[in-house]
């Protein structure tokens, strides 16, 4: 495992093994890396380096906010859907995690309907119950840029159930690098934009969600032990693809672009998967 550095990356396997371990260390680990990165041993160009996921195994499944800023809400299938009064929580399978650059396998055996969402992950540091909102940000770890693709056709096909139309294969693109929390001034004032093929279609601010990223954390750790290394994807803004006139569908050889001001950009091409 390796940090940043400028536009270096400092190999630190030695103190620490993988990002879970990191995150657990907490306030201490990062000392530590603070430390190494002092010394300016072993450092390595980062243009020299393949990047991946910055946790690439997660343990529990990615936690997801649907509906969390209002123009998006707007944009549902289901308009006898009241705006919900808590947030709206579904899931993504572990195995849907993918690399900030990585190229993503789309299987049209399967979905005729593969989606965007640009979207902000929080990285959860301290583990915890029943938080209070005041005590929130105590138990953040980071923030990373977040793809949460979705296979629209069998999101609608499974009785609302969204969990299989979230998970498909390596339908998470995160990274590309996680941002502590110390170096954003403030979570709820980040710019966010999606392109296709370098088309804006996605534009908005993290001060515009409707359950803000303290609130999120409070009500999910609600009876519900929050752990170290959990990921939260805290929703998507309006712009989505399969709502636009016409639709932007992908399909094999799109580009899709996510960047968010103060922590960096992810961008995967889709490529066919080759099923049988």
């Amino acid at each position: 495992m390796g940090v940043i550095d400028g536009q270096t990356i400092i190999d630190i396997t030695d103190k620490f093994p993988d990002m879970l371990s990191l995150i657990k260390a907490g306030k201490l680990g990062i000392e530590e890396i603070e430390s190494v990165i002092q010394s300016g041993r072993g450092k390595i160009p980062l243009d020299h380096q393949v990047l991946l996921a910055p946790i690439p195994k997660v343990k529990r499944n990615i936690i997801c906010v649907g509906w969390n800023y209002l123009e998006h809400f707007n944009e549902r299938y289901r308009q006898d859907i009241d705006l919900p009064k808590k947030p709206t929580i579904f899931t993504k399978a572990t195995g849907t995690i993918a690399g900030p650059f990585e190229e993503i396998p789309l299987s049209e055996k399967h979905t005729k309907m593969f989606d965007y969402e640009a979207e902000l992950a929080l990285i959860i540091g301290v583990g915890g119950k029943n938080i209070k909102e005041s005590d929130a940000m105590n138990h953040v770890f980071g923030f990373m840029v977040a793809n949460d693709l979705s296979a629209r056709d069998i999101q609608q096909e499974h009785g609302g159930q969204w969990f299989m139309g979230k998970s498909l294969d390596k339908s998470c693109p995160v990274g590309p690098w996680i941002v502590t929390k110390e170096e954003i001034k403030d979570p709820q004032n980040l710019d966010i934009t999606c392109t296709v093929n370098g088309t804006t279609v996605q534009k908005s601010n993290t001060s515009l969600m409707i359950f803000p990223i303290k609130q999120i954390i409070s009500v999910l750790s609600q009876g519900m032990t929050l752990e170290p290394g959990d990921i939260i994807l805290t929703g998507t803004p309006s712009g989505v693809g399969f709502k636009r006139n016409p639709p932007i569908l992908l399909r094999k050889g799109d580009e899709v672009e996510i960047n968010i001001s103060g922590i960096g950009h992810i961008k995967n091409r889709i490529i066919d998967s080759y099923e049988s």
